[in-house]
């Protein structure tokens, strides 16, 4: 008899729990549910409609920090060859679409002629906004200041402005981009070994295609030109790849090289940097 009893309990459970069922999970059996399918964020009443919707709070700012190491080889016509080698540091801060960011670095370079020299390289600090005028177009409006962390004898110790203008269109996976900077140079002239050494203030532009691999790799090649800051000189012109991991949510990695085309360029320079986003 106990038997019998028992197997009608288990039964009779069983059967409750199999009849129950929430294919919306608001916690109103679907058999009295009046409205299906609502939002698992909503909150619901005893007919299972929203009476309430809850939003899920954003968290609008994010920082990053980003550590480099970087190596320049360069062998122009009037000067000995010369490897340099620096670290960097990169801060940024983000809100919405505004952004701040600081950059320093800590160079050693050595010559042929056994000329060596260590520092600290220009330190620049500044911010920029992201514009949407179209869904696949951006625009990116920036400034800043260039600090004259970089000592030298040339009088080149005054703090230089930048301006510049960057434009990102995607077509699918494609990504067309190009950029232009105004540099205004504060310098003053200075005489060496009888000659005058003249600035003078800076444009610089670029221009080229990136493409998304994965949704963690990109890759772009680019073509860039860049006036000297000393008069009488020609542009520096080189060719640049890049490419962009992202490790997981907040680490990510990224790697550049650009070829010398022009005899003011620097013959190599590649750079491989690590960041961490939160």
């Amino acid at each position: 008899m106990k038997k019998i009893i028992t197997a009608l309990l288990v039964t009779s459970l069983s059967s409750a729990l199999f009849a129950y069922s929430d294919s919306d999970m608001d916690g109103v059996d679907d058999a009295h549910d009046k409205c299906p399918n609502t939002p698992f964020t909503d909150l619901v009443d005893s007919n299972g409609c929203s009476k309430k919707v809850l939003k899920v709070k954003q968290n609008n700012q994010h920082y990053d920090i980003i550590v480099g190491a970087n190596y320049t080889g360069s062998n122009f016509v009037n000067t000995p060859a010369a490897d340099t080698y620096s670290t960097s540091l990169q801060l940024d801060y983000y809100y919405k679409d505004f952004s701040l960011q600081a950059t320093t670095s800590y160079y050693k370079t050595d010559d042929s002629s056994g000329y060596n020299d260590n520092g600290f390289n220009d330190s620049f600090i500044g911010a920029a906004y992201n514009f949407y005028p179209l869904q696949a177009l951006t625009l990116r409006l920036g400034g800043g200041a260039l600090l004259p962390t970089y000592k030298t004898s040339l009088n080149n110790n005054n703090t230089d402005y930048v301006a510049s203008l960057n434009m990102s269109y995607l077509l699918g996976k494609w990504n067309l981009f190009a950029g232009y900077s105004y540099t205004q140079i504060n310098d003053d002239d200075v005489v060496l070994d009888s000659s005058t050494i003249e600035y003078k203030n800076t444009n610089a532009y670029s221009a080229g295609i990136g493409y998304y691999i994965t949704n963690q790799l990109y890759t772009s090649v680019a073509y860039n030109q860049t006036e000297s800051i000393y008069k009488n000189v020609d542009d520096a012109k080189t060719l640049s790849v890049y490419a962009y991991y992202s490790i997981d949510k907040n680490w990510f990695m990224n790697f550049s090289y650009a070829y010398g085309l022009s005899d003011t360029a620097s013959d190599n320079a590649v750079s491989i940097k690590l960041g961490y986003y939160f």
